[in-house]
C-alpha cells in the first residue's frame, strides 16, 4: 500500500504525517509518499522525510500514486477529481462544516476515514486526535492570554513594591481546560474554573485551581462525561 500526505490550505501550519511517523508506516511495509513541502510550515523539510525512507513527489503524482491520502483538512475541491474509486481519504471531516465536500467525493466512489468521529473509547485511544489537539488549545490559549495581558501573570516582589498575581478564570474543566489550569499555574496565576460538572471538582483542585460552583446545574450519566444543555435559570445565575 501506498500512503500520500499532502500538503494543507495555506492556514494550516500542520501536517499529517512527521518524519518520525513516516519511518514507522515505512517500517510496517507501506511505501510513503510525500508532497514535496508539504511539512515545511511544521518544520520538517524534504530531506527529513526522505531520510525516513519516504520518497518526495509533486502534488499529482502523490495523489495519483496513493492508495490511502492522509491529511489533516479535507483536500481542497480542485483535487476531488483527481481522486480515483477505491482510494482512502484519513482526514479530520467535520462532516456538518464540509456537507457540499462529502457530498462531492462521495460521488467519486471514495472510502473516508473520519479520525474526528473516532469513538472516544479506551480501545481507541491512541486515535483520539480531539483530545491531543485540545490539549495543545489549552496549553495555547494561555500563551495567547499571556500575552495579550497587560500585566504580569506572577506575582513579583522588588525594592520598588510587589505586583499581585494575575487572576485567570477558565470556564470548562474538559481536555483544554485541564491543560489551560496546569499553564496558568506554572505561570504563577490565581486560577479559577467553572464547569457545569461537578466531577470534575477534585480534578480542578488538584492542579491547584479553585472551582466554582453555582446550584442547580443539569448533570445527565447518560452523556459519558460531556456536558448537557442548562436551564435558562442556570444560566442567569
Amino acid at each position: 500500500m501506498i500512503a500520500g500526505i499532502i500538503s494543507e490550505p495555506a492556514f494550516e501550519n500542520r501536517v499529517a504525517i512527521l518524519p518520525g511517523e513516516a519511518a514507522v508506516l515505512a517500517k510496517m511495509g507501506l511505501e510513503v509518499l510525500v508532497e514535496k513541502g508539504a511539512g515545511k510550515r511544521a518544520f520538517a523539510s524534504d530531506k527529513d522525510y526522505e531520510n525516513a525512507g519516504a520518497t518526495t513527489a509533486a502534488r499529482n503524482e502523490t495523489i495519483a500514486r496513493a492508495d490511502m491520502i492522509l491529511t489533516v483538512n479535507p483536500p481542497l475541491e480542485d483535487d476531488i477529481n483527481s481522486f480515483r474509486e477505491g482510494q482512502i481519504i484519513c482526514t479530520v471531516l467535520n462532516p456538518v462544516e464540509n456537507k457540499k465536500w462529502l457530498d462531492m467525493i462521495r460521488q467519486r466512489g471514495v472510502t473516508l476515514l473520519a479520525l474526528d468521529l473516532v469513538p472516544r473509547i479506551t480501545r481507541a485511544q491512541s486515535m483520539d486526535i480531539l483530545s491531543s489537539m485540545a490539549t495543545v488549545s489549552g496549553y495555547k490559549a494561555v500563551l495567547e492570554a499571556a500575552s495579550h495581558l497587560p500585566r504580569f501573570f506572577p506575582m513579583f516582589m522588588s525594592a520598588a513594591g510587589t505586583i499581585k498575581p494575575a487572576r485567570v478564570l477558565i470556564l470548562g474543566a474538559g481536555v483544554a481546560g485541564l491543560q489551560a489550569i496546569a499553564i496558568a499555574r506554572k505561570l504563577g496565576s490565581v486560577v479559577e474554573v467553572f464547569d457545569v460538572r461537578s466531577a470534575v471538582k477534585e480534578e480542578v483542585k488538584s492542579l491547584g485551581g479553585k472551582f466554582i460552583e453555582v446550584e442547580g446545574a443539569v448533570e445527565d450519566a447518560a452523556a459519558g462525561g460531556y456536558a448537557v444543555e442548562q436551564s435558562e435559570d442556570f444560566r442567569r445565575r
